[in-house]
């Protein structure tokens, strides 16, 4: 693992340079450019807010109100997370050219697709912001604090991303399995729904192991509560992303001599 760290600090510069690379190639051509970085997930809220608020009636409590903001506040780290796994799981395959050159390092893919997306929700959070603090939900106190939930995902992703790409160029099937997986994964992840609002014991266990879970509820409390109670399960999550990005790393490095000839 801490030789994968050094790999990826030292090379940061062509690191940042295929982000913003990627950043640039995404948007080419649109009129609306990085909004866009907005509007994909302001559609899923929309569309999921709709849904939830008008046909199928969620069961909100008090302390989700304004509900839409609530669902923000968890769809957009949600977001990162899921579009990073979907494109890191390709992201070998595509860059096939690169990785089959001597010098260049393959794990810097999945890492510019994780960071990619992390740009995307940070340029997308102002709006947010605004919107919080229209609706006097705004918290300037813990709001620092989201930086904390974030850095615990930051590094789950790019554990995970590191598995998928890596195990996606032996396997391909993983890309079909991995869509259906993430769908499953999002409703188990109290985007949607309170965490504190559950009152089924069974499934608050079963909750409790999804990393996911406690990354999304810190993001709720520090955004959107002015809170930051649930420091436990945050500190759950981020033993199992240190776990994940160890293993990530690990299984990268077995699998790096193999990646050229299987792409």
């Amino acid at each position: 693992m801490i030789a994968q760290v050094r790999t990826l600090v030292r090379y940061r510069p062509l690191i940042v340079s295929l982000v913003g690379r990627e950043l640039k190639a995404r948007y080419r051509g649109s009129v609306l450019g990085f909004f866009w970085s907005f509007i994909n997930p302001l559609l899923l809220l929309v569309t999921y807010g709709i849904v939830f608020t008008y046909m199928l009636r969620a069961v909100r409590t008090p302390d989700m109100e304004p509900y839409l903001l609530f669902f923000a506040c968890g769809i957009l780290p949600w977001t990162w997370f899921q579009s990073s796994l979907a494109e890191s799981s390709g992201v070998l395959i595509a860059g096939g050219n690169l990785i089959k050159k001597v010098l260049f390092p393959a794990e810097v893919l999945p890492v510019v697709t994780v960071l990619t997306n992390l740009v995307q929700m940070l340029l997308a959070l102002p709006v947010l912001a605004a919107f919080l603090l229209y609706h006097d939900r705004l918290h300037p106190t813990t709001l620092p604090l989201v930086l904390v939930p974030m850095l615990v995902q930051l590094v789950l992703v790019l554990g995970l991303a590191l598995i998928v790409s890596a195990l996606t160029v032996h396997f391909r099937d993983i890309q079909s399995i991995l869509g259906h997986l993430l769908h499953i994964w999002f409703f188990a992840t109290p985007v949607l729904y309170s965490y504190e609002g559950i009152t089924s014991r069974t499934m608050r266990q079963l909750l409790r192991f999804n990393p996911m879970t406690h990354v999304v509820v810190a993001y709720q409390e520090t955004l959107f509560q002015g809170t930051f109670r649930h420091w436990r399960g945050l500190a759950a999550s981020a033993v199992v992303a240190l776990v994940v990005f160890a293993l990530g790393a690990w299984l990268f490095d077995r699998l790096r001599d193999t990646l050229a000839e299987e792409v």
